[in-house]
């Protein structure tokens, strides 16, 4: 196939300037001469990159925010020179957006899990259902409370296999840490039934798909309680930052009790009416006005970057759907998931690592699964290296039994050196989505269809 042949079946492919996903009923081969990793033209003259989605979204409106601090004289969240409205009103509004009765905003996604950790009052002896791949701090918060992660594998989700998440519980289970990973929910009505029928809560981690929806309900929304971030990362964002939400008033009070050195200050008293908790041993994990200020214009941009993106998403999923021999991540709810990348299934790791190469030569920017780690596998982990020599996390039979390494998440290990990553962005143009349905397109035929 020369590349005047190749440039009408991409076409054919792409379908109209107006953004139409029909291809031929039989995608044409690829000769492998044809991709740029073998000398052929690349299908982008410049490489593709997707940034950092909030950051990207910035304009006047986060700049009049942070002036109004500014002028204000006021950026600690509770008083100063004139009133303080600006993290109030953020968790206000983001606790109706996550269709929750009460939002807290805290300094980072980990000091919301630290303080959504507390608020389920785990603590020695108490054991949580971690992921296998997902994020540090997952697992941190939980030694942090003195408790023991337990690692359950991920599927092709990406997310919590709720099989192996059954196998995992213990009499001593009791939470549920459920990630939604890379934009996509996890499974969770099989994840509720198991939780619900053994009476263990679930904390929703939705750091990486803030946004995100299963089934009509938003993510965080849905467990016993959610945290998620506005790292830079992140769907949006202040560079740092992060939200517990809620409907159980006792969950906030003791995680607002928490953020804030044990006590309750009168704007979140007035929220729950009579507190029903003590004074305790908290934190300090305040948000300041100028990260409210910044969170507050970005979230009024929210539900427009997500039907960017969304649009961006379905338009490549669509088009590449009958790729023969290709397979894509398993999406409980395709319509939820907020579109930040496109996964695909490889044999290997060979095949991974070759259609990585191809990809990037095609100035389609691709990667290995990112933004997590194979916790198990960790050195310090693996060796269960904590703060100190006598902290409780492993110093009982359980915690020295439990097993960690390699050896505990084959599943995961496997699906990770499986799986490649396509990522997107909202303003990605139809010429953008047009380029990265063509190479996937291209590189697929050329090296992993099946041939007659």
């Amino acid at each position: 196939m020369n590349r005047r042949e190749f440039a009408t079946a991409t076409a054919a492919v792409l379908g109209s300037a107006a953004g139409a996903t029909a291809r031929p009923e039989s995608p044409a081969p690829v000769d492998p001469k044809e991709l740029a990793i073998n000398g052929g033209k690349p299908v982008r003259a410049t490489r593709l990159t997707a940034g950092y989605w909030g950051a990207d979204y910035y304009d006047a409106a986060e700049e009049r925010e942070v002036l109004d601090v500014v002028k204000s004289k006021t950026p600690f969240r509770w008083y100063g020179a004139a009133k303080p409205t600006k993290v109030l009103n953020f968790e206000r509004d983001y606790a109706r957006h996550q269709g929750a009765k009460y939002a807290l905003a805290v300094t980072s996604g980990t000091s919301a899990l630290i303080s959504a950790v507390s608020a389920l009052e785990v603590g020695p002896g108490d054991e949580v259902i971690v992921p296998a791949w997902t994020w540090y701090s997952c697992y941190n918060a939980v030694i942090l409370a003195g408790g023991l992660p337990v690692f359950a594998e991920v599927d092709e989700t990406l997310n919590l296999d709720p099989k192996d998440l059954e196998r995992k519980i213990t009499p001593k289970t009791k939470v549920i840490m459920a990630v939604h990973i890379l934009g996509g929910p996890a499974d969770m009505d099989p994840i509720l039934e198991v939780a619900r029928s053994r009476k263990i809560r679930i904390l929703e981690d939705f750091a990486q798909s803030v946004g995100g929806r299963y089934k009509g309900r938003h993510l965080g929304s849905i467990g016993d309680i959610g945290i998620c971030s506005f790292q830079v990362n992140k769907t949006i964002s202040a560079g740092e930052g992060g939200a517990v939400v809620t409907s159980d008033p006792v969950l906030f009070e003791r995680a607002a009790r928490f953020h804030d050195l044990g006590g309750l200050r009168p704007p979140h008293e007035e929220l729950i009416g009579k507190p029903q908790l003590a004074w305790f041993v908290g934190g300090q994990y305040r948000m300041s006005e100028f990260t409210g200020a910044v969170m507050g214009a970005q979230l009024r941009k929210l539900d427009s970057i997500l039907e960017a993106s969304r649009k961006n998403f379905r338009r490549v999923r669509a088009a590449i759907s009958d790729l023969p021999g290709l397979r894509q991540r398993r999406l409980p709810d395709p319509d939820g998931d907020i579109g930040s990348g496109i996964f695909v299934a490889l044999k290997d790791k060979k095949q991974r690592d070759q259609f990585i190469a191809a990809m990037n030569k095609e100035n389609v920017s691709t990667g290995k699964l990112s933004g997590s780690v194979i916790l198990p596998a960790a050195e310090h982990i693996e060796k269960k290296i904590t703060l100190h020599p006598g902290w409780p996390s492993f110093n009982t039979p359980r915690g020295k039994s439990v097993p960690y390494g390699a050896a505990a998440c084959p599943q995961t290990l496997d699906i990770y050196d499986r799986f490649a990553g396509v990522h997107l962005h909202p303003r990605y143009s139809e010429k953008d989505v047009d380029d990265v349905i063509a190479a996937i397109t291209k590189v697929h035929m050329a090296l992993f269809a099946p041939r007659a």
